[in-house]
Formats: C-alpha cells, structure tokens, sequence
C-alpha cells in the first residue's frame, strides 16, 4: 500500500478500533438487499472517492458495504 501511496497518517483525535486476527478471518463482504436506503449528501475526501470509482462500477454500493460492515463489527460496542 505505502508503494501505491495508500498510506495515510491517522488524524489527532480520531477513535482506534483493534480488529484482531479473528476479525479478519471471518470478515466477509456483504451487500445489501434491496431493503430501503436513504438519500444523504456526504461530503467524502477525494483520494477516498476516487479510489472506490477506480474500482468499477457499483462503488457506492461497495461504499455502504465497507460502511455496513463497520457497524455490525462495533455496534455491540
């Protein structure tokens, strides 16, 4: 990653999360159904943005994804 510049210092202030090994072993990608999703206006940095578009069709899906999967991860938390 540190190669492609996909690295990226860590803001003051911003919360840590430890995802262990057993996070990722049993991480899995989800998409969502076709349950009802709300329209938002999202203000999101552009390498952040640009990346999920280089990655094909259907980023914003994939966006939510990463999103929805963070909160089944913490949300007992």
């Amino acid at each position: 990653m540190e190669a492609r510049g996909e690295v990226f210092e860590t803001p003051k202030g911003a919360p840590t999360y430890s995802l262990d090994e057993a996070f990722w072993r049993t991480a899995r990608l989800v998409i969502p159904g076709a349950e009802r999703k709300e329209s938002v206006h999202l203000r999101i940095d552009n390498d952040v943005l640009d990346w999920f578009r280089k990655q094909g069709k259907g980023h914003l899906t994939r966006m939510n994804a990463v999103l929805r999967a963070f909160y089944q991860a913490n949300r007992g938390k």
